[in-house]
């Protein structure tokens, strides 16, 4: 498979993550249909269907597919996966949860070829520089070759199983996104104004305060998808919870205190040092974009 080398389908091409893959794949050559039960797109190329009960037109483009991305919800994803006997294609799916769509193929006894891609990244800033983590759930060279396109378009790939993928997603944003929502309610609850704290913020409140911004701003759907739906979600937030709990027992002497920041280092394992330099390198640059909106403001 070369990245112009025949007809795709994009399942919710219109939503932000298909729009993406939409994008990205007409750009490498590909005839690429969308469809989605949304209505018609800006070019009125979408073929307006459910998945999940396809009408002979949805099936003809499915069925005449090389590749079929699934760029939507899980439910429909696994609902989808009847219709898609197509044991010539590769059928990708771009889950934030990946265990339930390995389990349903394998229980399924499908044919042909099934990756799982979740791109680790809002959509909006692309995949280049960014990375992308790849699930071969029935993997094959189509598979194979379908990861170096995403390779060329800049991303980096990590191959791993499914539970690994759900661990590792769990740790990376279930965990990210409950520390970054916490922080914004205990603000609340502080009754601190915005502009008082950005007038005194040190940087690693600043970059708090732009974490949140960043979060609380987004789809809730997509961030309630992945508190709600990876299996190891809860644990996770416990964790979090009994973490906060042993901060505040810490505190009592400086000695818990010292014990409790050499644990909270040593995740990080060998990787102390090349992190703190990024942090101040991060640093640098917030404080030097925070220069140059005051003076803009001053101008």
């Amino acid at each position: 498979m070369t990245a112009a080398s025949g007809t795709a389908t994009v399942v919710g091409g219109l939503g932000a993550v298909g729009s993406m893959f939409v994008e990205l794949l007409r750009a490498e050559g590909w005839a690429v249909t969308v469809v989605d039960p949304a209505g018609s797109g800006p070019d009125g190329d979408v073929v307006v269907g459910d998945i999940t009960k396809p009408s002979d037109r949805v099936l003809t483009h499915v069925e005449s597919s090389r590749i079929i991305v699934l760029a939507v919800p899980e439910q429909v994803a696994l609902a989808a996966l009847p219709t898609l006997r197509t044991p010539g294609a590769l059928v990708v799916d771009t889950l934030s949860v990946k265990s339930r769509m390995d389990a349903a193929i394998v229980d399924a006894g499908r044919k042909g070829e099934f990756l799982g891609l979740n791109p680790m990244f809002r959509p909006s800033l692309g995949p280049r520089g960014r990375a992308v983590i790849a699930v071969p759930y029935v993997d094959g060279p189509r598979s194979q070759s379908f990861l170096d396109v995403v390779r060329s378009w800049g991303a980096s790939v990590s191959v791993m199983d499914a539970n690994r993928h759900d661990r590792l997603a769990a740790a990376s944003q279930v965990l990210t996104h409950a520390s970054v929502l916490a922080f914004g309610i205990a603000l609340a609850e502080l009754g601190v104004s915005a502009d008082d704290l950005l007038a005194v913020a040190p940087p690693p409140h600043r970059t708090l305060l732009a974490l949140l911004a960043r979060v609380a701003g987004g789809e809730p759907e997509v961030y309630w998808d992945v508190q709600a739906g990876n299996p190891y979600a809860g644990a996770t937030r416990k964790a979090l919870f009994d973490a906060t709990s042993q901060v505040d027992t810490a505190a009592e002497t400086l000695a818990k205190f010292t014990t409790l920041m050499k644990t909270a280092e040593a995740a990080l394992g060998d990787r102390s040092g090349q992190l703190n330099a990024e942090c101040q390198s991060l640093f640098d640059r917030i404080a030097e974009g925070h220069r140059e909106i005051a003076e803009g403001h001053r101008e």
